[in-house]
């Protein structure tokens, strides 16, 4: 399984940026997603993650209310809509992939990350 990671760029604090993840392979929709960040001078950490079926969904404190993800299973994409960007949410923005849990605990595939930079 391969993740190509999208969407990132430059944008104002309050604004709102939509990454998308675009999977290979045909086990797309067996796969639970997740969406880390890497922050400058941080450790990645879990932003949020969906279930293989879409039913379940977790969410980091710091992104809840203003972050959601969603998954088009047809498409073999998962989406990370962030609205209300602060410019804490800087970072590096991976998705990954996990064939165990949407609890991503230890995924099993890595996206290369986009960079996401909210102004101030």
């Amino acid at each position: 399984v391969q993740l190509q990671a999208s969407g990132g760029g430059l944008v104002q604090a309050g604004g709102s940026l939509r990454l998308s993840c675009a999977a290979s392979g045909r086990t797309f929709s067996s796969l639970a997603m997740g969406w880390f960040r890497q922050g400058p001078g941080k450790e990645r950490e879990f932003v949020s993650s969906i279930s293989w079926s879409g039913d379940r969904t977790y969410v980091a404190d710091s992104v809840k209310g203003r972050f959601t993800i969603s998954r088009d299973n047809a498409k073999n994409t998962v989406y990370l809509q962030m609205n209300s960007l602060k410019p804490e949410d800087t970072a590096v923005y991976y998705c990954a992939a996990d064939y165990r849990s949407a609890l991503m605990s230890g995924p099993d595939y890595w996206g290369q990350g986009t960079q996401v930079t909210v102004s101030s």
